[in-house]
């Protein structure tokens, strides 16, 4: 009998050593991407880090922006739900640790009739011996979700903290439109004011009333939609932040300054090297949570494959027994159990079988998923770095065309008190400045959210 139980043992033994192998390593993606990413260096103020994440608290410098991006990070609904599944993937893998170990369990019985008996015992209810890892590879599944849970937390933040960002900034920049559009109507309506006085005197012609007309209600009608937008941004903001925003929470308003340098923003610029390692890139939360859950999905497969391997478990008991309550813990009342357990799958209609298969495919699924963030993650990086290479050139092109509109203006209302321009003129050269204003307001944001994207493409969080 001892025998077969050793040919037993030794069988089992040689069949588990063939018992997991998840395959789809995540290293057999990374070495498929390119190492470096980029090609020309991006000039800025912010040094990129070797070897450690963008903090937002490094990349924003306004104030303003700065709490309510604070705020958001107390009150947002989906960072808050993302907080809540670590805590549930924590208790899920606490469960899957105390699986490893034995279940220690009391019991007291009496028993009254025309024979009392009474137990009292203390022992190890059904304790399965980990032969083939099935239990280890529940626990490595449960730890690989708990991680990947705790990335996809740091990838919700770092995408909160960009919306929210790009949601204040393009509030500020509408505050700086309709502002910018509240002076341009304020100054139309004294045009027109003034035509109409020259034209009761009959200098001026009924056309060149007609046309200041029109531009005094195309300003009054662009007023309004910035107002309305302005209360649009408004609201989406709060709905980011989670909450109220206080005043030092939000833009200061102000009246736009073409003058103004396009260097003087709310967000920095990371400096980025030419040929940046594709390492940073490996770093990126959502990459890593994909990582994770590929971990997670090879200890699945383990897991399915034993098993399809016998179970051993362990049920044992002390204790004492007795006839009388009285007399339980007096000596010579002793009990004690060993109780092995050793259950074999022999036919199970091919669900074990099915179960294996099925984790393999759900772990190729996880392994493409994987593939398809790093790829996403140097196509995006690509992008925003292509699109900051034009910047600089836009934006000096921008504010040189506002330059020359002004310029024009000038030259213009110097010709018209000479008497030697019509007011068309006028009003034709200080709709062209408006349109260089309100372009240059938009193409700053642009800027603005570059680097914003920047940020998160390179692994901010």
């Amino acid at each position: 009998m001892k025998a077969t139980w050793v040919s037993l043992a030794c069988a089992l033994a040689l069949g588990g050593c063939a018992a997991v192998d998840g395959g789809g390593q995540a290293g057999d993606v990374s070495q498929r991407v390119p190492a470096t990413v980029g090609s020309r260096a991006v000039d800025g103020a912010m040094p990129l880090p070797a070897g450690t994440a963008l903090a937002w608290r490094d990349m924003i410098v306004d104030p303003a922006l700065k709490a309510a991006v604070e705020l958001s990070l107390l009150n947002n609904r989906d960072l808050r739900v993302a907080a809540l599944n670590i805590e549930a993937t924590r208790a899920q893998y606490g469960i899957r640790s105390a699986d490893m170990g034995p279940t220690v369990k009391a019991a007291a019985t009496a028993t009254a009739g025309t024979t009392r008996a009474a137990t009292a015992s203390l022992g190890v209810a059904a304790w399965e011996l980990d032969l083939w890892g099935r239990l280890s590879s529940l626990k490595g599944a449960a730890l690989a979700t708990f991680l990947a849970s705790e990335q996809t937390r740091d990838s919700v933040q770092a995408s909160l903290v960009v919306s929210v960002a790009q949601a204040w900034l393009t509030l500020d920049a509408d505050q700086q439109k309709r502002e910018l559009t509240d002076k341009t109507l304020q100054s139309r309506e004294r045009s027109l004011e003034l035509i109409g006085r020259r034209r009761t005197l009959g200098a001026a012609s009924a056309l060149e009333v007609a046309t200041a007309r029109a531009a005094v209600e195309t300003a009054r009608g662009d007023l309004a939609t910035l107002q309305a937008q302005v209360e649009q941004d408004l609201s989406g903001l709060r709905l980011l932040v989670g909450t109220e925003l206080p005043t030092q929470a939000l833009p200061v308003i102000r009246v736009a300054n073409a003058g103004e340098a396009s260097g003087n923003a709310a967000v920095q610029l990371v400096d980025v090297p030419a040929g940046l390692s594709s390492t940073v890139l490996l770093q990126r939360p959502d990459v890593r949570a994909a990582e994770q859950a590929l971990q997670a999905g090879r200890a699945n497969v383990a897991a399915a494959r034993a098993a399809r391997f016998p179970t051993l478990s362990l049920t044992t008991a002390v204790g004492r027994s007795s006839s009388d309550v009285g007399s339980l813990f007096s000596a010579g009342n002793g009990v004690w159990s060993f109780m092995p357990s050793l259950s074999l799958p022999i036919f199970d209609g091919g669900a074990s079988r099915l179960a294996e298969e099925a984790a393999r495919v759900q772990q190729q699924v996880l392994l493409a998923n994987y593939d398809k963030a790093i790829q996403t993650a140097f196509k995006e990086t690509a992008d925003a770095l292509i699109v900051r290479e034009s910047m600089a050139t836009r934006l000096q092109a921008q504010d040189a065309l506002h330059a020359a509109y002004a310029e024009t203006l000038r030259l213009v209302l110097a010709r018209q008190q000479a008497g030697a321009e019509t007011a068309t003129a006028v009003l034709d050269a200080q709709r062209s400045l408006y349109a260089a204003q309100q372009g240059l307001i938009g193409l700053r944001l642009i800027e603005q959210g570059n680097r914003l994207t920047l940020f998160k493409v390179l692994g901010g969080r």
